[in-house]
């Protein structure tokens, strides 16, 4: 895989990104991300019309990660605690599994943090939580230097079984201390 970037999406793109990534309800990615919460993928419609244009033109806590120029995936933001906008989290897909295991994911998301860090917000710690059936995700998280900093026991419910919650973080000045 060549070079790795992140982005906004372009208008013109969302068809294009709905359909690489969000068309196919039994897309390997989908059963990784949160798959406890039994999210539906939007419509074609839903997400050309409603939904690309809120979270990702308007106000773009999502962008898409490309590769070769293509797109590959996304990055995302939330705010864990709404309005206050103290407590903000990261995100990351990468739509097709044959791409996994290529660092496009890595890369992205160091790409992602620092932005976020120098453009974004002015906050002292950016998270990331995920669960610990997904090993992908913890790995990718102490790849790029975010820290394990909390462990939530069994309160994750996927087939049949009890997930942690697995929280990671870093602080902006040991972020921009690392290598």
């Amino acid at each position: 895989m060549g070079k790795v970037n992140i982005r906004p999406v372009l208008v013109t793109e969302l068809g294009e990104l709905w359909q690489r990534g969000f068309s196919n309800p039994q897309a390997e990615w989908t059963r990784w991300n949160g798959p406890y919460f039994h999210d539906q993928l939007p419509s074609r419609t839903d997400f050309e019309t409603i939904i690309g244009p809120k979270d990702w033109l308007i106000t773009p806590s999502n962008w898409v990660i490309t590769a070769d120029d293509q797109i590959v995936g996304s990055v995302n933001y939330h705010f864990v605690d709404g309005a206050l906008k103290r407590w903000l989290e990261v995100g990351i897909i990468i739509f097709d599994n044959a791409q996994w295991g290529q660092h496009i994911g890595q890369q992205a998301l160091k790409l992602w943090v620092t932005h976020l860090f120098n453009d974004v917000t002015a906050l002292p710690h950016i998270g990331l939580t995920t669960w610990s059936g997904n090993t992908r995700m913890m790995h990718l998280a102490t790849a790029i230097g975010l820290k394990p900093e909390a462990r939530i026991p069994q309160v994750r419910y996927w087939q049949g079984r009890y997930y942690d919650s697995v929280k990671y973080g870093i602080l902006r000045s040991d972020w921009f201390q690392q290598d």
